[in-house]
């Protein structure tokens, strides 16, 4: 497994990428039975050849590495097997440090320069949906993005491969916690003011009018910036019982930890793409706080009574962190980058020696009750291209996120703190 290093980013004008999608598009495989057909773009008899654009430097960073890295365990394990169907399995990098246009550029040089077979592990909303029409345009498969935006689910793409639940999935079951166990009713929004705080703020009103509600208020902040004051003031004087938090770790921490020190401590709830590990780090001295993450995987516990293959065999994500990248610690970010892994060589597997997009689309879509461990039940079809849809929620104690398991707990906690 060649893993490379996060190049340069070059950049080019719109008007460029234009240009070369257009010859793209000329160049690709003639319908002509008189002119020979080349082979599949990025496969060889000995190497498939992915490509991915995530945040592996600033303030994101956690999140693209982590996913990454989560990924390449396994990918590393099976090349160490002989990869799939005799060939191994490779993956160009570039970082995109949570920028859309560097994440577009990255994508077209993939594409156009580096000839990978498909797309794998992007991350985040903003970033993802840039490149949709670049996807769309190749016809390359993408597989596996770290983002529950609602645009990579509707309409329907057939290149496009969601495994995780989407966010509108996590704010309806989150409002649902939060009205029907909580008994709370003055929820408050604060979002990253971009395609992702947006799709989590549509959510989240989605889930409240459901049981006659609206936001008591809403705040949001600029994407890389830690300028949280402002929403912060809104939501404090609305004198909501709970924030629904659509962000990133270190604007997430910050808005968390002012609020403590104003004696503001409503209800935190964030969704998954926080980085909920990153967070409980920033927040290790906030340990009296409700603080509520909902993942889309169960949490990476190795002292987990019934410790799953998919954490502790052989191949598992715990084993296999620990050979290949042994300074990490387990991760709920990392784990969905390995079941990101599992799923792409199941449909590579599939799709069997003659590798093609449309056939390895083809294999993806005939996987039903795929089972790696931890109850994840994994499916797809021809019209349905997210694997899964359980959310699971977690809360902040002892300095990390523990699995919600009964919420009079949870209710008795926030009692108390008020």
């Amino acid at each position: 497994m060649n893993l490379l290093e996060p190049p340069p980013v070059f950049s080019r004008s719109l008007a460029g990428l234009c240009c070369l999608l257009f010859l793209l598009a000329g160049c690709s495989a003639s319908t002509d039975p008189s002119v020979p057909q080349t082979s599949t773009q990025g496969v060889t008899d000995t190497r498939v050849l992915l490509g991915s654009s995530l945040a592996l430097k600033g303030h994101a960073s956690f999140l693209g590495s982590q996913t990454l890295r989560g990924a390449m365990c396994y990918l590393n394990y099976v090349n160490s097997l002989g990869g799939v169907h005799g060939r191994t399995i490779e993956v160009i990098a570039h970082d995109d440090s949570y920028d859309p246009l560097k994440c577009l550029t990255n994508t077209q040089r993939l594409i156009i320069d580096d000839q990978v077979f498909a797309l794998f592990c992007y991350v985040g909303t903003p970033t993802t949906v840039r490149i949709l029409p670049l996807v769309e345009e190749a016809q390359i498969p993408l597989l596996g993005m770290f983002t529950g935006a609602n645009a990579l689910r509707d309409p329907f793409n057939r290149w496009l491969i969601n495994v995780r639940a989407s966010y509108y999935q996590e704010t309806k079951v989150a409002v649902q916690h939060l009205v029907t166990d909580l008994e709370l009713k003055k929820i408050a929004i604060f979002y990253q003011y971009d395609a992702y705080g947006f799709d989590g703020l549509t959510g989240t009103e989605l889930a409240l009018k459901e049981f006659g509600l609206a936001p008591v208020a809403s705040g949001s902040y600029n994407r890389g910036t830690l300028d949280v004051q402002e929403g912060l003031a809104k939501v404090i004087s609305s004198g909501a019982e709970a924030v629904v938090m659509i962000g990133t770790y270190d604007p997430c921490a910050a808005f968390i930890k002012m609020s403590d020190e104003k004696g503001f401590r409503p209800v935190f709830y964030l969704v998954s793409f926080v980085g909920a590990d990153e967070l409980a780090r920033r927040l290790e001295n906030y340990q009296n706080l409700a603080v509520i993450v909902s993942q889309v995987v169960p949490p990476p516990d190795p002292d987990r009574q019934d410790a799953s293959p998919l954490l502790t065999g052989e191949a598992g994500y715990l084993t296999l962190l620990k050979r290949y990248y042994p300074e990490d610690r387990p991760s709920f970010v990392g784990l969905e980058g390995f079941i990101n892994a599992r799923v792409l060589v199941e449909g590579l597997q599939r799709a069997g020696t003659d590798l093609t997009r449309d056939g390895f689309i083809q294999a993806i879509e005939s996987i039903h009750d795929f089972t790696p461990g931890l109850d994840i039940n994994i499916s797809f079809s021809p019209t349905d291209h997210q694997g899964l849809d359980r959310v699971y929620f977690t809360r902040l104690e002892n300095g990390q996120f523990s699995l919600i398991k009964d919420w009079t707990d949870v209710k008795s906690q926030n009692t108390a703190s008020h």
